[in-house]
């Protein structure tokens, strides 16, 4: 990249589709443009060292006062869920588009490392819940071929295939059942395929089925410790262990309310709390198996980072604590690259 003295970073998770698909988006255009609205854009990347990442895909529930007996809200029309879907998958691939070779949606391993070798921002597509997927998995087969290679099963509501997990502090992410017969069909399917499949959103039922029945690594691209942050969005001391175990990795989430002790969202929040976190991680799961899912433009971030720009801030901070180059190139791109070619294959 050439941009900072850090090496470049590919990131866990970002909802920057739904940001430009919005009514004050502005559409794949406004992704070329340096703005000062939400988290991403080229001209911040670039400065930020921000070399790609994981492309979410995610689809809002219909304003609606009605919830499940757990809170959550209810489960998507699948015709509205693939519909939303659609356009932001057609989204990423305007951006593409309009890019002049400058970002790259990527299928293999192979394509991600050439991108951050040359300066191309790498985008993998990836969809936050498989409210869009259809239970004879159709849909997944034609996502696939599409472009697909990351999904999460669950977004914080129930769908066919399992239950996510309100975010709450102070509660279990034992929340709800695990994986339904379609859901634990649907991991059969993603690992012959070899479509990632992401942790982040589901309950701790649905993990232990997931853990029994995949193949392939355990990921959770945008979670933090519950053993320091205890929202119902993190991942308890036994399923970082799980993680460790099956070689899988987790990336960090930037939202100060998945980091902080008391659970606030409040952005006078420090670097030392991320920090914090990833020395947390780094112990519980080895250094080759943590890297960042910053969730930008869905969360609220600390104002040390700002935004995609502070990310040397980030880094420059873990140097002074210590990692050395080889632990922050493990961080910022290597171990992401490492888990995806063992999940995708070469």
């Amino acid at each position: 990249m050439g941009r900072n003295v850090f090496p470049v970073v590919f990131d866990g998770h970002n909802d920057v589709l739904e940001r430009l698909g919005g009514p004050d988006g502005g559409g794949p255009g406004a992704f070329f443009e340096r703005g000062e609205k939400g988290h991403l854009d080229l001209p911040r990347a670039w400065a930020g060292g921000f070399g790609g990442g994981l492309f979410a895909v995610w689809v809002p529930s219909p304003k609606t006062s009605e919830r499940t007996p757990r809170g959550l809200p209810p489960a998507l029309d699948p015709a509205y869920a693939l519909r939303r879907s659609l356009a932001a998958t057609a989204m990423l691939f305007r951006v593409e588009d309009r890019s002049g070779g400058k970002f790259r949606v990527v299928r293999t391993v192979a394509e991600l490392q050439r991108c951050l070798d040359e300066g191309v921002m790498a985008a993998v597509l990836h969809f936050e819940g498989g409210d869009a997927i259809d239970t004879d998995l159709d849909a997944l087969h034609v996502l696939y071929r599409a472009g697909l290679r990351s999904l999460g099963l669950v977004w914080g509501r129930p769908n066919a295939f399992a239950e996510g997990v309100a975010a709450h502090f102070g509660r279990s992410p034992d929340t709800g059942p695990g994986l339904t017969k379609a859901g634990r069909e649907l991991v059969h399917a993603c690992n012959d395929l070899g479509i990632m499949i992401d942790v982040s959103h589901l309950n701790e039922r649905g993990f232990w089925d997931v853990a029994a029945l995949t193949d392939a690594p355990l990921v959770a691209t945008h979670s933090n410790a519950y053993a320091l942050c205890p929202s119902t969005r993190n991942l308890t001391d036994p399923q970082l262990d799980a993680i460790a175990a099956s070689d899988g990795m987790i990336g960090l989430n930037f939202g100060v309310h998945f980091l902080r002790e008391d659970g606030a969202e409040d952005a006078n929040t420090p670097l030392e709390v991320m920090v914090r976190h990833i020395n947390y991680l780094v112990e519980r799961v080895g250094i080759e198996r943590v890297g960042f899912g910053s969730d930008f433009d869905g969360i609220s971030v600390s104002q040390e980072i700002g935004d995609v720009t502070g990310l040397p801030r980030l880094m420059s901070a873990l140097r002074e604590r210590g990692y050395d180059d080889q632990a922050l190139r493990k961080l910022a791109h290597e171990n992401w690259v490492r888990v995806l070619r063992k999940t995708w294959g070469e």
